[in-house]
């Protein structure tokens, strides 16, 4: 079964917020909106996404477009960063390196790159389980637990090479075609605009 892994566009990045509860900014608002309007997710598909506000502003914005509901699970959200809270740009950069440069070690403190894949991995396999044959599922969600998602579907090793802002729009806003019980990648990261209509045919 084909499905559709997106992540959020750009957010408003505020200090005194945590991460996950950062919304969508107004760019990121606009591309999400333009991404549902093109109907490149079909009538009848189920939107999965994880409790961060970033995921459910992009799953909402497509679930409204289709007249479908958003079903959230806290197990999709992003690797948990909380030990290190907000972290300025570069320092942000190399820490990611180093996280995805050793999956399994606990890079000050943030979850485990191998714990985020087997995490990531079990809740869209968990969700698939509920998905009628013949419809699209759509899973909106982050960088890094999607790229881990797209490593493990894919054989690949874990890499930063493989991350979504190293193949795609650094700013997020992503998109890959999988199916997971198959173990194969029907595409990589690509922006969401250049997904075509017709991907789950």
């Amino acid at each position: 079964m084909k499905a559709l892994y997106v992540t959020h566009p750009q957010v408003v990045i505020d200090p005194n917020v945590p991460t996950p509860r950062w919304g969508l900014n107004e760019k990121g608002l606009a591309r999400a909106r333009a991404f549902a309007a093109r109907g490149v997710v079909p009538d009848g598909a189920m939107i999965f996404a994880s409790d961060e506000t970033k995921a459910t502003d992009l799953a909402g914005a497509i679930a409204a477009a289709i007249g479908a509901e958003v079903i959230v699970d806290t197990a999709m959200g992003e690797n948990d960063r909380s030990s290190t809270g907000f972290l300025a740009p570069e320092q942000f950069e190399a820490t990611a390196d180093r996280f995805f440069a050793q999956p399994d070690s606990n890079i000050d403190g943030w979850e485990t790159a191998r714990d985020a894949q087997e995490r990531i991995v079990a809740a869209v396999r968990r969700a698939l389980e509920t998905v009628p044959a013949g419809t699209p599922a759509v899973f909106c969600g982050h960088g890094a637990v999607g790229t881990l998602l797209k490593c493990f579907v894919g054989g690949r090793v874990i890499a930063r090479d493989e991350d979504q802002r190293r193949m795609a729009d650094p700013g997020g806003g992503n998109a890959f075609v999988f199916d997971l019980a198959a173990m194969h990648l029907h595409s990589d990261w690509m922006p969401m605009e250049a997904l075509a209509p017709g991907w789950f045919d």
